[in-house]
């Protein structure tokens, strides 16, 4: 029953973000014939023929309509710039993008569950206390502004990864992967900011718990405690955590994309936004749409499945 009204909710909410993004993006001044003609958009006759061409001189209600009627049967439409399907189009910068977010959640899950238990056994020590600032510095910093540090430390000064991407977007991965090491360092460190603080403090909480010290009464040692007990109970919302941090990663993806020339959906989107290619701009929305109201379920079913305490209670 929680399972099915998240799911209800996440449809409403995405209905609702596709219908103020569509008309949003209808709002900008400008559209794909004024960008293409420059100047000869001055031409009446020049500007009417190519709105018809393209079929954007139709009502925006109209548009909608023929839009959603689409959507509902998985057409994503044709890209007025590019004259092109937008599946086709996107699909290797989708292919990107995702590859960018799954490689940095698979450096930042361990590396949050390592700092994260340390911390909280060294409680108040050193480690715990400078390792606390850095993270709490992390998360109130741009992620340009990250990424412009590491990029002067490491591309600039050290000289040992490069500062922009250089490969093409259709590339194959391996060839891919030595030019994204910078980008997955930044949204790597931003995800570990926000999750280790979780696994911190949960395993600060259950080692407090009375069932830890009753185990400790019982003989168990510290570390089978903290590895049978205090860890397993840390990890529902730290993966809640993971989950809620990939969808909010989309956010930060296109600006990391631009800082770093990486050829993924935040790039394709200010290149479409520049272009006015609404069909374009409007797929990379539904795609990032349908990617968020996926992963925020995900971390719902996570949370259910490993501590069913909270679908009871939601019961």
């Amino acid at each position: 029953m929680t399972l099915l009204r998240a799911l209800f909710s996440r449809m409403l909410s995405l209905v609702v973000v596709l219908c103020v993004c569509f008309f949003a993006l209808e709002a900008l001044p400008g559209d794909a014939c004024t960008t293409f003609l420059d100047q000869d958009a001055q031409d009446p006759e020049l500007l009417h023929n190519c709105r018809v061409k393209l079929g954007i001189d139709q009502p925006i209600p109209i548009r909608f309509a023929k839009w959603a009627e689409a959507l509902l049967h998985g057409d994503l439409g044709t890209s007025v710039a590019r004259d092109r399907p937008v599946a086709e189009v996107v699909a290797p910068h989708l292919r990107n993008t995702f590859l960018l977010a799954i490689l940095a959640a698979s450096v930042a899950f361990p590396v949050s569950i390592v700092l994260g238990v340390l911390a909280a056994v060294w409680r108040g020590t050193a480690f715990d206390i400078g390792m606390s600032a850095f993270f709490l510095v992390a998360m109130t910093l741009p992620e340009f502004l990250i990424a412009t540090v590491l990029i002067f430390i490491f591309a600039i000064s050290l000289q040992w990864l490069p500062a922009i991407t250089v490969v093409a977007t259709g590339a194959p991965i391996l060839e891919v992967l030595p030019n994204i090491i910078l980008p997955v360092a930044v949204l790597s460190l931003v995800m570990v900011a926000h999750t280790m603080q979780v696994v911190r403090t949960r395993v600060i909480e259950a080692m407090q718990s009375d069932f830890v010290e009753t185990s400790r009464l019982r003989g168990l040692s510290f570390q089978r405690v903290l590895l049978g007990h205090a860890l397993p109970s840390a990890l529902p919302p730290t993966l809640n955590v993971i989950a809620l941090s990939l969808a909010s990663l989309l956010g930060g993806v296109v600006v990391i994309e631009r800082v770093f020339n990486y050829p993924g959906l935040g790039t394709l989107t200010l290149q479409a936004i520049h272009d006015r290619d609404m069909p374009l701009v409007q797929a990379v929305v539904v795609i990032f749409a349908l990617t968020y109201v996926s992963l925020s379920l995900l971390a719902d079913l996570i949370s259910t499945l490993l501590d069913p305490r909270i679908a009871r209670r939601a019961d």
